[in-house]
């Protein structure tokens, strides 16, 4: 089922129009699996549909059922998501195909990316693969097609020669079809119109009339005056104006090439337009070896032609031997072997090659002529040595007299006259018939000079030339002709040109010449730093090309104390700085310094010239390099803290004595609290063995005894904190007795010690018990706790049943009771005033002597003391600091 966004396109989704990239040998081509969306038709809704009729369809199918209703609601709000989804889509394709678009059309500029370059490579050596995965694929026959190519993506690349420029994409260029080379299309017309006219306006007779080739200026290969380049073509020609596609190589119609190949084999080439030669032939043909013993195989046409490497076994010329070469192309060699042969006269045998089996001596044949009177005068020869040169009619010298003369018979002169012209080619000889050469010519006649300026008389056989120099031009138009009684047909120049060339480097080596020079010819090598690396382009080209990216390691020796420098590739300018660890031995430690290298550093200079005023412009600040001294040692070193609490790492340089911040901790000497000072130095002394003990240097303990005391006591101990138990606590206690009217003063430790029994004896106040009985006596018992013992044994007066006498007797005891009672308040007041008279004149001696301790009768000198201490030592040490 289809996405909901191809179905509100009507079923024309992205893949109709879809592009895919493929790589080829122009680069990364698009290749449209369709002709793409119509014009609006991108997020459109169907033909036929809009966003009214949509509703309109929902509210007439509401009126046939709620279920239809809310169905085609569902419907029109997931066509609007749909839709809404579509946009974005297009809008985000929209935005990656312009900004693919800007990254091709930017890539003319020379600023390059090392990972464009590496996609682009990768790109190249997946075209030309298939041309060696085969049988004899060999790769060496690509590399000039592949240089072309690549030359063509790069950036600054392809170099006009006559201007000295780059090739931008979207300039009209035309390709040279014997060195490929490429050139700006308005600089190759200029060029062929300056060559035609030059060679046209060598003579004014036929200025204009004669169809004068032009030549490149690069490989000189000559064109005719009706191959002037006039209009734009792609490389394979097929094209007129090739539009600027960045998906194709510049100046690419992207269609297939289909060139004859060189040397022609009957197929075309298959690579898509292309600059540069065409790759050898791809395809596949079954061929045989060259000595036709191998079995056909199926190979590359371009390399049908191949050996088996098996004896060739022919017949060699000589007609004894066989080729013993293996299976070659073409004739078989001479036979190497040497073999006794004798010339072509049979006088002579020697050893000779046995390729060249005829061979003459040095020796005259001197056979007996049919004559009879001579031998032969040829050298070694073949065949018959003919008749006598001698025989027959023969004439006379001067050729006017024919004689019949036997063979041993000189003919005789005529006793004409000679009559043979002289070499002046004008008179004739005026001897009679003679043998030999006729005499030089040595009648006077007026003569012309070559130039025909002069005549002179003189001997016929003697030439005549002037002095005068030749004033014309030479075809050149820059120098005089200069030649003694020239006859106008004046030579070339024969100076050097020696004009500066375009490439500002060399000059024209030509002979002197009308018209622009050809090209340097020269080419440079842009090399990198250490020369490894290195590129090829025109001479001139050198001083815009930047160097070409080395894969190869600096081989700089490095700056600092290190013996090698970190990897780095090859590189102009300055090393990076080291980011090697330093390894220096610390001097006062020994360790190795683990700190990056710093014998380079860059420090901001200081004191320099400050601005005088606002007005003048702050400099930048300078930066110099200096060697900078190793951080302090980090290696970490355990120590143990003053306090010997912890053994913590600490930094080479900082190790000594420190404290752990945490409390000493130590036991005071009062067994009861620890040293709270921070950790510190504790001196052991002779009596302190153990390690939790407290030394000299702690704190002294100055609170009071904190320990718990017995069940019952409130008092606090009388001495400062201290080991061991507490004294017995003496404070009097003032106490109740059981009857609650008598005070009592006890000790505070007899209280706490005492059982029940003895607690009860130290209340009793020894009086007896005031309490009244049940009966309404009074208690009998001496002083004591808790509820009387009903053991009234008093006598009494009872009365009769009628109760007089009882009311009487109730009243006289409720009269008893109150005066018993108003007796014993009385006597209350009276022993307490008797007993405050007593407490006054007994509290010296109830107290219990206390004996103060030394630090109670002088802690507060003590106190001042320490304190002037502290601060004089506070003094010393912070001037001690400064």
């Amino acid at each position: 089922m289809e996405a909901s966004w191809r179905q509100v396109a009507g079923g024309r989704g992205r893949s109709r129009g879809r592009a895919t990239a493929a790589p080829s040998g122009n680069g990364v081509h698009l290749r449209g699996a369709g002709g793409g969306r119509e014009k609006g038709s991108v997020g459109a809704v169907p033909s036929g549909t809009s966003p009214g009729g949509v509703a309109t369809t929902a509210a007439a199918g509401s009126r046939h059922s709620p279920a239809g209703s809310q169905a085609l609601q569902t419907t029109a709000a997931s066509e609007l998501m749909s839709q809404k989804k579509f946009e974005e889509i297009k809008k985000a394709n929209q935005a990656a195909a312009r900004k693919l678009v800007e990254e091709q059309f930017s890539s003319s500029s020379e600023e390059g990316d090392e990972d464009f370059e590496g996609k682009q490579g990768k790109i190249l050596a997946n075209t030309f693969i298939t041309y060696t995965t085969q049988t004899d694929g060999d790769t060496r026959e690509l590399e000039r097609t592949k240089q072309y190519v690549n030359e063509a993506f790069q950036a600054g690349a392809m170099t006009c020669l006559i201007c000295i420029a780059s090739v931008k994409r979207n300039q009209a260029v035309w390709s040279c079809s014997g060195c490929f080379c490429i050139f700006h299309m308005p600089c190759i017309q200029k060029w062929a119109k300056d060559s035609q006219f030059l060679v046209s306006s060598v003579t004014d007779d036929d200025f204009g009339k004669k169809d004068c080739p032009w030549p490149c200026p690069k490989c000189r290969f000559e064109y005719k005056r009706s191959e002037t380049p006039s209009r734009y073509y792609c490389y394979c020609g097929k094209v007129e104006d090739p539009p600027l596609d960045p998906w194709l190589v510049p100046h690419s119609c992207g269609q297939v090439c289909e060139r004859e190949f060189k040397p022609p084999c009957g197929h075309k080439c298959l690579l898509l337009c292309h600059p540069g030669p065409c790759p050898p032939c791809p395809k596949m043909v079954t061929t045989t070896c060259y000595c036709k013993k191998a079995k056909p195989i199926p190979r590359r046409c371009s390399a049908k032609e191949w050996s088996c490497q098996l004896p060739c076994g022919q017949k060699l010329l000589c007609g004894q031997h066989k080729c013993e070469n293996p299976c070659h192309a073409g004739s078989c060699q001479p036979c190497p072997r040497v073999s006794r042969q004798k010339c072509v006269c049979g006088k002579k045998v020697a050893e000779r090659s046995c390729a060249s089996p005829l061979w003459h001596c040095d020796q005259v044949c001197g056979k007996t002529l049919p004559c009879g009177n001579h031998t032969c005068e040829q050298v070694c020869h073949v065949g018959a040595c003919g008749e006598c040169p001698r025989s027959g009619k023969r004439f006379c010298p001067c050729q006017k007299s024919k004689f019949s003369l036997p063979c041993t018979e000189d003919v005789p002169t005529c006793g004409d006259s000679c009559d043979k012209v002289l070499e002046c080619g004008i008179h004739r000889c005026s001897q009679r018939c003679h043998r030999g050469p006729c005499e030089t010519c040595r009648q006077e006649v007026e003569k012309h000079c070559r130039c025909g300026k002069h005549t002179k008389r003189m001997p016929c056989h003697k030439p005549y030339l002037c002095e005068t120099k030749c004033v014309k031009m030479r075809d050149c138009q820059k120098h005089q002709c200069r030649r003694k009684c020239c006859p106008g047909n004046c030579p070339p120049c024969d100076q050097n040109c020696g004009r500066t060339l375009g490439c500002r480097n060399h000059k024209c080596p030509s002979v002197c010449h009308r018209g622009s020079c050809y090209p340097c010819p020269e080419t440079v090598d842009v090399k990198c730093n250490c020369g490894n690396t290195k590129v090829t382009v025109p001479c001139g080209r050198e001083r815009t090309t930047r160097p070409p990216k080395c894969k190869e390691q600096c081989s700089r020796p490095p700056t600092c104390h290190h013996t090698s420098q970190e990897k780095h590739r090859c590189h102009f300018g300055s090393c990076p700085p080291c980011h090697q660890p330093c390894q220096k031995v610390l001097e006062k430690c020994g360790h190795l310094c683990p700190a990056p290298c710093h014998d380079q550093a860059l420090i901001k200079q200081t004191g320099r010239h400050q601005p005088t005023g606002p007005w003048e412009q702050p400099s930048e600040p300078a930066f110099i390099q200096t060697a900078l001294p190793c951080p302090p040692c980090q290696v970490p070193i355990p120590m143990e803290c003053l306090g010997k609490h912890e053994v913590s790492p600490l930094p080479c340089h900082a190790v000594g004595p420190y404290s752990c911040k945490r409390v000493c901790g130590r036991i005071l000497d009062c067994q009861n609290h620890t040293c709270m000072k921070e950790c510190h130095k504790v001196t052991k002394t002779d009596g302190c063995t153990g390690k939790n003990k407290a030394g000299p240097e702690c704190l002294h303990c100055e609170e009071g005894c904190s320990k718990s005391r017995p069940l019952g006591c409130l008092h606090p101990c009388i001495l400062r904190c201290h080991p061991g138990e507490c004294p017995p606590c003496v404070q009097m206690l003032r106490i109740k007795c059981h009857c609650k009217i008598t005070s009592l003063y006890v000790e505070c430790r007899k209280i706490t010690t005492a059982d029940v029994n003895e607690k009860n004896l130290l209340s009793c106040c020894k009086n007896q018990c005031p309490k009244e009985l049940p009966c309404g006596h009074r208690c009998k018992e001496m002083c004591h706790p808790g509820e009387c013992p009903f053991n009234c044994n008093q006598k009494v007066k009872l009365r009769c049943p009628c109760k007089r006498i009882k009311k009487i007797k109730e009243a006289e005891a409720k009269a008893a009771l109150e005066e018993e009672k108003r007796r014993q308040q009385a006597e209350l007041e009276a022993f307490e005033n008797r007993l405050k008279g007593r407490r006054k004149k007994n509290r010296k001696r109830d107290e219990v002597a206390v004996e103060l301790s030394l630090w109670q009768k002088h802690k507060y000198y003590l106190i001042s003391v320490c304190g002037v201490v502290v601060v004089v030592f506070a003094w010393y040490i912070t001037h001690d600091v400064n």
